[in-house]
């Protein structure tokens, strides 16, 4: 048997090596990952049989404001941000990995940073921001709180969006003390050569 086939927009193989080159490639073509089961394993509606292997990665990233929860009561998710090549601060993404005590430390830790506007380099430079920048330059957003951009932390992530922002919420894995806020660049989250996976199923 060949080591690898396509066919009806899928491909298979039982080669590791041929697995893990299509792991790599077809990220490029916006692919999620690859799926790993046994060869004469059917597939069984709600039963996880088989196994989504996906891209995880991690990124440092800066801490631009905070996100309060559904009820206002405390905080949702923390907001993310890198700097590109020009020294430009952009919302990237969010992480809300915590649990109760978490958020509530969080707060306490978010508050001496808080502030009503945007920092001056985010004005003189504007940036992409969370829901637009308008609604921060007022300072008048109650679904949003600003910081200023001090804090690092390190995040997993799966997948990008347009290779400018992270697809979904992040998990958060550490602070990161030791890190100037200013070198959590895009460079961290380069993405994938772009790779059109149609050709694959092209008639010859």
């Amino acid at each position: 048997m060949a080591s690898a086939a396509c066919a009806s927009r899928s491909c298979y193989t039982r080669d590791l090596k041929t697995a893990k080159d299509w792991f790599e490639k077809f990220e490029g073509a916006g692919l999620d990952g690859v799926i790993a089961k046994s060869w004469d394993g059917a597939y069984v509606p709600g039963k996880r049989h088989w196994v989504k292997i996906k891209h995880q990665r991690t990124a440092d990233c800066v801490v631009i404001g905070w996100r309060k929860s559904s009820d206002g009561t405390t905080l949702g998710a923390l907001l993310l941000g890198l700097y590109d090549k020009k020294a430009t601060l952009h919302y990237v993404g969010h992480t809300s990995s915590f649990n109760a005590a978490e958020r509530k430390e969080l707060i306490a830790k978010l508050k001496p940073l808080q502030t009503e506007i945007p920092q001056e380099e985010w004005r003189a430079n504007p940036g992409r921001m969370p829901g637009g920048l308008s609604r921060w330059s007022r300072g008048k957003d109650t679904e949003w709180v600003a910081v200023r951009p001090e804090l690092v932390c390190e995040v997993t992530y799966d997948k990008l969006e347009a290779g400018e922002r992270f697809r979904h919420a992040t998990g958060f894995l550490r602070w990161r003390t030791d890190k100037p806020p200013k070198k959590c660049g895009f460079d961290q989250i380069s993405s994938a050569a772009k790779f059109d996976v149609r050709g694959i199923f092209r008639s010859k």
